[in-house]
């Protein structure tokens, strides 16, 4: 498996601090929940830079991750009557996020493949890669390059940890596609990376 640990920043804190966020997470849904705007913003300042971190990974693009984390918080801003407090807030924003940009995937299906296939992938110009310095941002660059669905199946998988049961039923594919999806895209990742490093 590769080490996507880069990639974590999506994840809630494993601190000490969990619960003390958790719960003032709740008492701000609770207010926005009764209607309290100033409370929404304030859950939107809290969590809109990991959910964008979170969407442009399984979709690829700036401009459709800013896109997505709009939808995403209009949804959550309309769902929160029916949070029930049972897991984190983050938790649920997040899988609301996913299955935002699943959406959008799921629309776009038959064509994702056309963007950016295996041979392209492999000699995908390098860009201002010149100047790349952290492995992380090297990392992050190569994820934008896999084709939609093999990229969605690998944050899903490696990053968020969903097991390829749910992504299956997420995407409309066999469980096994899934698997075969998360394979496509460790080997591109793979052969990007490696073709990066053959350059400097």
């Amino acid at each position: 498996m590769l080490n996507l640990a880069v990639a974590t920043d999506t994840l809630p804190p494993a601190s000490a601090a969990d619960a003390s966020a958790r719960e003032e997470d709740h008492a701000l849904v609770r207010a926005a929940g009764a209607g309290d705007r100033h409370a929404f913003e304030a859950l939107y300042r809290r969590h809109v830079r990991r959910v964008y971190a979170l969407l442009w990974r399984i979709c690829g693009h700036e401009a459709r991750a800013e896109d997505l984390v709009q939808d995403a918080f209009v949804r959550a801003w309309q769902a929160l009557p029916g949070f029930r407090f049972e897991s984190a807030f983050s938790t649920w924003l997040h899988r609301l996020a996913v299955n935002t940009a699943l959406m959008e995937l799921r629309s776009r299906r038959g064509n994702e493949d056309l963007e950016t296939g295996d041979e392209a992938l492999l000699h995908h110009p390098a860009g201002d890669d010149v100047e790349r310095a952290a492995s992380g941002l090297e990392l992050e660059r190569a994820i934008a390059t896999l084709p939609p669905r093999a990229r969605a199946v690998l944050v899903l998988h490696d990053v968020e940890g969903w097991k390829h049961e749910e992504i299956a039923a997420e995407l409309g594919m066999a469980v096994g596609s899934s698997k075969a999806q998360l394979h496509r895209a460790r080997h591109l990742l793979r052969a990007r990376l490696g073709e990066g490093h053959g350059r400097e």
